[in-house]
């Protein structure tokens, strides 16, 4: 069977060559060996967005549009991992695996700010729009790229150089420090340490407190079914629309959770009390950083005892144990993130047309992100909203219809809320 080939390929600037790719696998063997050294969030590897594209970009008609840029040494330059997909009667250029990426960006060389090159990125964006719009697969009507951050790593965001809006929330992370008692006297006040020995000594008289990473496959995929039956009553509770019985998710996260090696991209832990699994989390750990992406707690009579901030504290202690140097709560505005956080990080969004098509599913797409932002950076606006979509879920509980999808609905509520 031959090699997969690029897509096309094409020249934007003096020494730099463009190539776009339709087929993971035509990159991935490079892409495997840049990540390993160039500055990107674990949302970019090779591992999480082939498993996203083949469990759930295929299922949509999501085509892939990767471009890399190399050097005169053939060295990488960069990485844009970019997607087509269908959107109405139109077709937009977007982030691949963009909805479950709680961060989208390119892949840079870890010196790219400091070369040359980075001057011509305009030059090349505009290149590689033209060789896509070249080719027939990959043409597209609009382009919507969504949840940038403002730095990966130590650079700044080349695509910041596009027209931009502020994403509806912004992401939060925290410096770890050398030791967990350290750390936490550092963070929280003596009245709240109390309150947490309190409610943790209640806990533990209920069974023994154990904070456990699955040591083969199937305890993994045991914990994951628990975290998906927890994080769905959440769900319904709050009438938030169920992700997991969305095409294709649950299979993507059983597939990452399943195929990891030592060092791999995926960690699953369960909090214990006795016998029972009281908390679960799906975190990613990449470039000395742990992502808290997906967690969930009990419902029972035990969720009164905050075992999501118990859970919580084990996930930061296990981090500084394995030397991670920073905790990154991801997107979302959740006031419990504040008490931890010393960053906080604005997101950005940039839409654009490409043809009237283009502009007709844009302009509804700018308003609802700009309404979508109000609604949640106003505490009064976004309360009135939680309790309305609440609501909803207890009316659609009790005639067992799912919650309709909602405008405000956003990365972040795949988390509970560790309290």
């Amino acid at each position: 069977m031959p090699a997969p080939k690029p897509a096309a390929a094409g020249s934007a600037a003096r020494d730099v060559a463009l190539t776009v790719y339709d087929n993971l696998a035509a990159i991935e063997a490079e892409w495997r060996a840049f990540q390993a050294q160039a500055d990107c969030t674990a949302f970019q590897t090779i591992e999480w967005l082939s498993a996203w594209q083949r469990h759930i970009g295929s299922r949509n008609g999501v085509r892939p549009c990767i471009v890399v840029a190399r050097d005169g040494n053939d060295a990488i330059l960069f990485i844009l991992p970019l997607a087509v997909r269908p959107v109405g009667f139109a077709r937009e250029l977007i982030w691949l695996g963009s909805e479950l990426c709680d961060y989208n960006a390119p892949l840079l060389a870890s010196d790219y700010s400091e070369r040359p090159e980075a001057a011509k990125f305009a030059d090349l964006w505009r290149n590689a729009i033209e060789i896509m719009q070249d080719h027939p697969a990959l043409h597209f009507d609009m382009i919507r790229l969504e949840k940038m951050p403002e730095t990966i790593r130590r650079q700044r965001n080349p695509m910041l150089a596009l027209p931009a809006i502020l994403h509806p929330s912004g992401s939060y992370m925290t410096a770890l420090g050398e030791t967990w008692d350290a750390f936490y006297a550092a963070k929280r006040s003596p009245a709240t340490r109390g309150r947490d020995r309190s409610k943790r000594k209640r806990l533990g008289q209920a069974g023994e407190i154990k904070f456990v990473t699955p040591e083969t496959a199937s305890g993994t995929l045991d914990a994951l079914t628990v975290l998906i039956e927890q994080k769905s009553a959440y769900f319904a509770r709050r009438g938030i629309p169920n992700l997991f019985e969305r095409p294709g998710y649950v299979e993507f996260l059983r597939d990452l959770a399943s195929n990891q090696r030592d060092d791999g991209l995926v960690h699953v832990s369960e909090l214990k009390v006795g016998s029972q699994v009281v908390a679960v989390n799906f975190g990613l750990t990449f470039g000395h950083r742990y992502y808290y992406v997906l967690s969930s707690y009990t419902d029972g009579e035990l969720s009164r005892l905050g075992p999501g901030a118990v859970h919580l504290h084990e996930l930061m202690r296990y981090a500084i144990q394995k030397k991670f140097t920073m905790f990154d709560f991801t997107v979302g505005d959740e006031r419990y993130k504040l008490d931890w956080c010393d960053h906080a990080q604005p997101l950005y969004d940039h839409i654009s047309v490409a043809s009237w098509r283009g502009a007709v599913v844009a302009a509804p797409a700018v308003t609802a992100k700009k309404v979508k932002r109000t609604i949640k950076q106003s505490p009064v606006l976004w309360a009135c909203f939680s309790r309305a979509r609440s609501f909803v879920g207890w009316l659609a509980a009790k005639s067992h219809r799912p919650p309709p999808a909602t405008a405000a609905e956003s990365g972040s509520e795949r988390e509970a809320e560790a309290a």
